[in-house]
């Protein structure tokens, strides 16, 4: 049956079955409802790219709800989907997400994207041209440019989005912006964010040597945007994080949640400059030329931000590795500096406020000012439901008529000021060719100064290569 067909047979039982329902309620089928609506009578189905490791908790957060199908499954390997495919034997399964797509464009309402960062941005841009809802994991995308494709996708698209860092949707992040409001700490002209990751290998050597690629994975889906290189067992199924070519780093996979309570609460939008320092293992790298393409163990990132009130600047220091600003001196010596995982200091012009990792547990300093202070009443609007049901809800009343935490709009940019840290670090960890020797200059080893507009680096062309990757052949990223 042709498409037109169809939509005037469709139309015809429309206006049927409305005239014998009068001034009653009817059910109206999803496809007669177009792109990016989802019927009140049906449940949201859900397609999950990405069925292991953070996907299969992803999958499982969503079924949560008794208003979602999971309807198709797709993962290049097979060892890792066991159990999503057990929790969800009724959902189709696919290996190459563009298939899956193309097959079941008339079933799925909804994607989750769970894929390594490189992989991001070319799966949900796919979903969104076809009017699906997504739900992207966070870093939203491995590189600026992609970030600023998706949030105008967004846009044009119309579908409901989220990006996957839930603490945006806690209690914490709302109490600590409530706070600010107040003037409890007055205006805030410095943040420090901190984290313990990497908890897997960064600052070594390319791996090497020759390995059979195990039949459950396709290893050629699995570098989809990638340059072609051999299997080795060092980057899958988790390792791939602290790899250039397929994450982002300490950085890129935890800035996006413990950093969230600085671009929520703040009044910035784009850095306008980024310096930073790593760990000094790059002896072994000027000798063999063999590190660079591993993320540092530990690296310092300082970002300017314009306020976008004009009232000056705030400064943004970024740690990780283990490595941390000064302890306050507001801060007992028995109370702990944050949590395990991170924590936020805020430093403003009347006081300091702490916060946790995921913004969770913000706090006055020094401490005994949360009893002495009398804190504001809550006004922002909660998420009681959270992150991810939040989601779920919006898709359903659909684009425009839900509201989420994390949308494009916000995701985006904040992804991108994220990122323009890594851009500091890549362009630090650049080497001259023509130079040989533990005292070679590098040429990243300064501040960059940043056109957050036109996405360029102005006062070193050389780290611009970082906005924007090359593509391998077979895979584009075009509205």
């Amino acid at each position: 049956m042709k498409d037109q067909d169809f939509f005037n047979n469709s139309r015809r039982r429309f206006i049927r079955n409305s005239a014998v329902a009068g001034a009653g309620f009817f059910i109206v089928p999803r496809h007669v409802l177009g792109r990016g609506y989802v019927a009140p009578s049906d449940k949201l189905n859900i397609a999950g790219i990405g069925a292991g490791g953070k996907g299969e908790g992803d999958l499982a957060e969503f079924a949560k709800s008794p208003n979602v199908n999971i309807v198709a499954l797709c993962d290049v390997d097979d060892r890792q989907t066991v159990k999503s495919r057990s929790n969800f034997p009724k959902a189709a399964y696919y290996k190459d997400f563009r298939e899956m797509l193309a097959k079941e464009k008339n079933t799925i309402d909804a994607c989750s994207v769970s894929t390594p960062d490189h992989t991001h941005a070319v799966a949900t841009l796919a979903a969104m041209q076809l009017g699906k809802h997504v739900y992207t994991q966070k870093p939203l995308t491995h590189d600026i440019y992609e970030a600023r494709i998706l949030t105008q996708a967004a846009k044009k698209y119309k579908v409901v989005t989220q990006m996957g860092n839930q603490g945006g949707s806690g209690e914490g992040v709302r109490k600590a912006k409530e706070m600010v409001m107040a003037g409890l700490i007055g205006d805030i002209y410095e943040a420090h964010a901190w984290t313990n990751r990497p908890v897997w290998p960064q600052g070594i050597p390319t791996p090497a040597g020759k390995y059979e690629v195990p039949k459950e994975l396709d290893w050629d889906l699995w570098l989809g945007t990638a340059k072609q290189i051999d299997f080795n067992p060092a980057y899958v199924p988790f390792n791939w994080r602290g790899w250039w070519a397929f994450g982002t780093g300490a950085l890129g996979d935890m800035a996006c949640h413990i950093m969230d309570p600085i671009y929520r609460i703040l009044p910035i939008d784009y850095p306008d400059s980024a310096e930073c320092s790593v760990s000094n293992v790059w002896k072994d790298m000027w000798a063999e030329g063999n590190y660079v393409d591993s993320c540092p163990p530990s690296s310092i990132i300082h970002l300017n931000y314009p306020r976008k009130d004009g009232k000056g600047n705030i400064k943004i220091s970024w740690y990780d590795g283990g490595l941390l600003p000064a302890r306050p001196d507001e801060l007992l010596p028995g109370e702990e500096f944050g949590n395990w995982d991170g924590g936020v200091l805020f430093i403003g012009k009347k006081g300091k406020l702490l916060l946790d990792c995921y913004g969770g547990n913000p706090r006055l300093l020094p401490t005994k000012l949360m009893k002495e202070k009398t804190m504001p009443k809550p006004t922002l609007k909660r998420v009681p439901e959270g992150h991810y049901i939040q989601w779920v809800n919006a898709c359903i009343a659909g684009y425009g008529k839900g509201e989420t935490s994390s949308p494009f709009e916000f995701a985006g940019p904040f992804t991108e000021s994220i990122l323009m840290g890594n851009l500091a670090i890549r362009s630090w960890m650049m080497k001259n060719p023509k130079l040989t020797g533990w005292n070679d200059k590098y040429l990243g080893r300064k501040k960059l100064l940043w056109d957050a507009k036109n996405m360029k680096v102005t006062n070193f062309d050389e780290a611009n290569q970082f906005v924007k990757r090359e593509y391998r052949e077979g895979w584009s990223l075009s509205l």
